[in-house]
Order: structure tokens, then sequence, then C-alpha cells
């Protein structure tokens, strides 16, 4: 099996080297979010081991860092030509967006034109990209509409693999998603849950495939050499997460936000009258404020004189976040990615759940009973389910080393036919 894998992979470069490639890649990297930067990496992972001698080009909304972190060309998803004005006057607001907004943004189409030609490819790697939650613009639906329309204009295979969707409030974004998954020549989602929501909003993916998110192509991440942990209590890792509602409704309630803290705050005292230390973990650099605020509550509670037995060190980057939860013994997280990567680390997790995704991942693992939503977040419940969990550990262990070696796999695959759909290879592979 493994020659012939070898063999596979062999026959595949010999094939892709031929040409030597131009692809880029678009999405909101760069920004200190980690479950899109472990998408990425993954993605640059899969290209560089088939096709080591294609040029890779990230278009993101943090050049600076991709070009620094990855050590490739970078170009910003939405360039700033002037800063706008902010007119209240609805007449002054019209003139600015005729005299400069219109000629602004056709500057941009040239630009995305002039960028894309001669490339052979634009992909969209993961991520749950497919959504205006937050913005239509940078790596939001319009950006990528512009896009995907200079990558076909220009004669750009186009490709979404693995990608997520949901939510989409206007109808503006819902017909630029439409319309760029439409142009594709290759799309996959990274769950059945988003090809379910974008039939409601009426494309249909029935003949897509759903393959896993592409961070469970990281396994073979060399993380050796992670700190080993002091004493002999068991720590949990509690993945925090600053307040998400958009994802869920399009005018959230800081009510919620406050809950969870609060509920949080009484699972951590369990936790540690019951023996288990914790360590703090973020999924993204905008968490940083979230666990400050959250040591603040517990310090006002009293819930412990003990400071060394919570755990709160950096968390930087990816690789930081793998050591961190490699050293946890169980995780109970909010962040989708930092319950994904502790997965993927085989460490037995309990998920709160602020988006379908969270529910379909979980479902996927078979670990669908240990899930509670983070608008109705109960300590009680969550210390049950933990519980539980706990007493499970051994199995739920064995049951994700299955998955995740099964879906590491399927993504390895899907790298296979992304590049065979790039170079345009009518090639027979060699049996697995």
């Amino acid at each position: 099996m493994v020659r012939a894998s070898s063999d596979r992979t062999s026959e595949m470069k010999k094939i892709l080297a031929q040409k030597a490639k131009k692809i880029f890649l678009f999405g909101h990297f760069g920004q200190g979010n980690f479950g899109n930067e472990s998408t990425l990496m993954s993605m640059l992972l899969g290209l560089r081991r088939l096709a080591p001698d294609a040029q890779l080009v990230c278009i993101c909304t943090g050049p600076e860092t991709v070009a620094r972190t990855y050590n490739i060309e970078t170009v910003a998803s939405r360039e700033r030509i002037f800063a706008a004005l902010m007119f209240r006057n609805p007449l002054a607001k019209a003139v600015q967006k005729i005299l400069i907004g219109i000629p602004c943004e056709l500057y941009r189409w040239m630009v995305s034109v002039r960028t894309l030609w001669g490339a052979d490819a634009l992909i969209m790697p993961g991520t749950g990209v497919l959504t205006d939650a937050y913005t239509l613009f940078d790596w939001g639906p319009y950006d990528m509409f512009r896009w995907s329309v200079a990558a076909k204009l220009c004669g750009c295979k186009l490709l979404f693999v693995s990608v997520g969707a949901g939510p989409l409030y206007s109808r503006k974004a819902k017909l630029f998603i439409k319309v760029a998954l439409r142009l594709a020549d290759f799309r996959s989602f990274r769950d059945e849950s988003s090809v379910q929501y974008l039939k409601r909003i009426g494309f249909r993916a029935d003949n897509d495939p759903v393959c896993p998110d592409l961070a469970f192509g990281l396994t073979d991440i060399d993380i050796a050499h992670h700190k080993t942990r002091q004493g002999r209590r068991p720590v949990v890792g509690l993945g925090l997460m600053e307040y998400a509602g958009k994802y869920s409704v399009e005018k959230p309630s800081n009510a919620v936000h406050t809950g969870y803290l609060d509920q949080l705050t009484i699972f951590v005292s369990w936790l540690l009258r019951n023996g288990y230390d914790v360590r703090l973990l973020i999924g993204d650099l905008a968490d940083v404020s979230v666990t400050k605020q959250f040591r603040t509550l517990l310090k006002q509670r009293a819930v412990t004189q003990e400071g060394a037995r919570i755990i709160d060190e950096p968390i930087d980057s990816v690789e930081d976040l793998l050591v961190q939860l490699a050293a946890c013994d169980y995780v109970v997280a909010t962040r989708f990615h930092n319950v994904l990567l502790a997965i993927v680390l085989g460490k037995p997790v309990v998920a709160i759940s602020f988006h379908h995704k969270c529910i379909s991942l979980m479902k996927q693992m078979g670990l669908q009973q240990y899930l509670q939503n983070m608008d109705t977040l109960q300590a009680h419940k969550l210390i049950q389910l933990f519980c539980e969990m706990v007493n499970n550990a051994e199995q739920i262990k064995r049951t994700l080393q299955e998955k995740s070696e099964l879906y590491r796999k399927m993504v390895d695959e899907q790298h296979d036919i992304i590049t065979s759909t790039i170079w345009k290879s009518h090639f027979v592979l060699l049996p697995a």
C-alpha cells in the first residue's frame, strides 16, 4: 500500500512537472484567524507536495503577514485607493459614489484582470468563505465575485475547495455567491450542511462532492516538541471565543455573550474543585480580549487562589495552538477549528456550537452527543457532558484516530483531483 501510494505521487509529479503553473489562492488570511490559516497551510502543503515547481500567489486581507509567514507572493484582496469621507448628507454620499466610488471600483476590476492575466488557476481554499456575516468586501461575497469573474475573463481555472457556506443575509451577497459558484470548474464543500444551506438560497450543489475541512490534512505536522505538562492533574483546554452572534442571527444580543462567560465561569470553578487544571485557548487574535475579560471575571468571583492552575500562554500561530492543544488531556471549545484541531490531535472534545458547521463536524465524527449551543449554554449540562466524555475517553480517542486518518486521506485525494483539474490532465492515476 505504501509503495503504491508513493508510485502514484511520483507519477503525478512527473506529469505536473511538464509545465510549471501559476496558481492564485484567495481568502481571509494573514489576519490572525488560526482556523483560516490552518486551511491555507494544508492547501500549500498539498500543492507543494504535488507541484513543487508551481508559482503560488495569495490574494488575501493580510498580504504582508502571509508573505512573511509562508514565503510566497501576495496581493491585497481589495486595494485601498482613497479613504472614504463620511458624509451624512444623502446628496453628498451620492456624489462621492459617482465621482470617486465607481471609478475606484472600475480600477479594482482592471487590477484584478491584470493580476490574473497569464495565471492558470484561482483557488478558494476552504474556510467559511461563503458568508456576508461580517463583510461584503475584502474576502466577502462581492470581492470574491470580482476575482472569480476576472479569473474566467483571463481563462483561469476556478476552484472552490472544501468551502463552508452561510449565513448570507443580503440579496446582493446571495447573488454574488451563486454566480461565482456557477463559474467554477471545480466545487467541493466541507460538510453536507453547507450543501443544504446553498440549496435553501437557490443554488443546487447536489452533484458536488463533500470533502472534509482542509485542516484534516495537517495531521503530519511535527508537534513532538511541545512542552511536557508539569504535575499529575489532568488539563482541560478551554477554547474561548468573542461573540459571533452574526453567524446565528442578523442582529445578535450581547446578553448571549455575557451568559456564555458566566456559565463558563461556573464550569471552570467545578473543574478546579474536581482536580483539573485549565488551559485557556484561543482560535483568533480577536479572542485575546475575551480571555482577559474571562480572567477578570474569574478573579471577581474568587474562583481560584492558585493562579498556576489556570494556564494562559500566548498563542500567535497555528503551530502555537497545536502545541497547546497537544498539552491538554481534554478540550471544551467554541471556535470551529479549536474543536477540529483537537479532533485531529485525538483529544476528546465537547463543542459549544455557534453555527451549523460545529454541529455538522461533531456529527461527522460521531460526537454529536457532546455538543451544546452557545446561545443557551448551561453549566450543569456542560458538566454532565464533560463527565460522560471523560468516562468514554478511550473509545472516543480510537474513533477520532480512525476518522481523522480517513479524512486525511480524503483531503490528500482531493489535492490530486484539483491538481489534475488545473493541469487539464487526462491521465490515469496508478491505483493506490
